[in-house]
């Protein structure tokens, strides 16, 4: 007897929890809160994390372990970069006082969406240094992932 669950294909509607974690910890992890709600494809997952789920069938709970760099990229020496502080006044609040560790909302340049950059340094002149690769570049990642709902 075959199952009739509906499998997760490219384009699918879901409605899961899931767990980005690497060696240091999780990053995302949505199984105490409400299940997330995305569209395979639309970019809210990497393409190798996407991958993970296709062929899953509803209902499923299933851990992977993928290797550094696999889910997000090796670390980018060009995605850290100064800003200068009249350049992060003129994006938000002029009085904002940054820390190393900081993790700092950015919009995207057509002010649809929003990135994150880290604080990496801050210099007696106010200009920031920022890292905007992805936390877990570079890592070993694991994605645990329970499909509750699959269209």
């Amino acid at each position: 007897m075959t199952s009739t669950l509906p499998r997760v294909q490219a384009g699918s509607f879901l409605t899961l929890h899931y767990r980005l974690a690497g060696p240091a910890g999780d990053i995302i992890n949505t199984f105490e809160g409400k299940p997330a709600t995305l569209s395979l494809g639309t970019g809210e997952l990497s393409p190798s994390v996407e991958q993970c789920l296709l062929g899953l069938e509803e209902g499923v709970r299933q851990t992977f372990e993928l290797p550094a760099g696999a889910a997000f990229g090796e670390r980018n020496p060009d995605m850290q970069q100064w800003l200068a502080r009249k350049v992060l006044t003129d994006m938000g609040d002029p009085l904002e006082q940054y820390s190393l560790g900081d993790v700092v909302q950015f919009p995207t340049p057509d002010g649809q969406g929003r990135f994150a950059g880290v604080v990496l340094q801050v210099r007696e002149d106010g200009a920031v240094l920022f890292d905007f690769n992805h936390p877990l570049a570079g890592q070993p990642v694991t994605f645990e992932v329970h499909l509750l709902g699959v269209l």
